[in-house]
C-alpha cells in the first residue's frame, strides 16, 4: 500500500512522477474504456458520441491531476461509457429512440432548390452548402448536384446528378 502511495500519490499534492504514472495507468484504462465503448462513439462522431468523449477526457484527467479519488472516478467514467454502450444498442433496436438520442439526417437541397424549413431547423445556410460544394467538387455551382444532404454528424453529403450516356452513333 505504501509503495502505491510512492508510485500515485494522494491528493493534490503531486510530483511529476506521481501525475507521470497517473498518466500512464488512465491511458491504458481509457483504451479500455474506449473499447467497450465500440468504434461508433469515436468512428461516427455525432453529437451523441461526442458526449462520450468529452466527459470521458474531462472525468479521467481529473484522476492525473489528483482533483478527484481516482477509484470513483474511473468507476463514473465506466458508467458513462457504459450508459452510451446501452443507448447505442437501444437505438439499433428503435429508430424512435434514435432519432431522439443521434438525430435525423435533412435533405436541404434537391433538384435546385433550397429547402429553407430544413435548412433553418438545422441552422444552416447556403454559404455551408457552396462550402461544401467548392470542397468536395472544386466548384462554385450546385450544377452537377441533385442533392444534398445535411448528415447526423453535421456533415453535408452531396449526391450528383446522373451523367447522360449518349450511345454511339448518334
Amino acid at each position: 500500500m505504501n509503495l502505491l502511495l510512492i508510485i500515485f500519490g494522494e491528493g493534490r499534492d503531486l510530483n511529476s512522477f506521481q501525475m507521470a504514472a497517473r498518466a500512464l495507468v488512465v491511458f491504458f484504462g481509457a483504451l479500455v474504456f474506449i473499447r467497450i465503448a465500440g468504434r461508433r462513439s469515436f468512428g461516427q462522431r455525432s453529437p451523441f458520441d461526442y458526449v462520450v468523449a468529452i466527459l470521458l477526457g474531462a472525468t479521467l484527467s481529473r484522476v492525473i491531476v489528483g482533483a478527484s479519488p481516482a477509484v470513483p472516478t474511473a468507476v463514473a467514467s465506466l458508467v458513462i461509457v457504459v450508459i452510451h454502450r446501452i443507448l447505442a444498442w437501444a437505438c439499433v433496436h428503435s429508430p424512435g429512440l434514435e432519432r431522439i438520442v443521434v438525430g435525423a439526417e435533412r435533405q436541404v437541397f434537391k433538384d435546385g432548390k433550397f429547402d429553407d424549413e430544413q435548412m433553418a431547423a438545422a441552422l444552416i445556410t447556403k454559404t455551408d452548402i457552396f462550402e461544401t460544394v467548392r470542397q468536395e467538387l472544386n466548384s462554385t455551382t450546385l450544377d452537377d448536384v441533385r442533392a444534398a444532404i445535411l448528415e447526423r454528424n453535421g456533415q453535408v453529403s452531396l449526391i450528383r446528378k446522373a451523367k447522360n450516356v449518349q450511345g454511339e452513333g448518334e
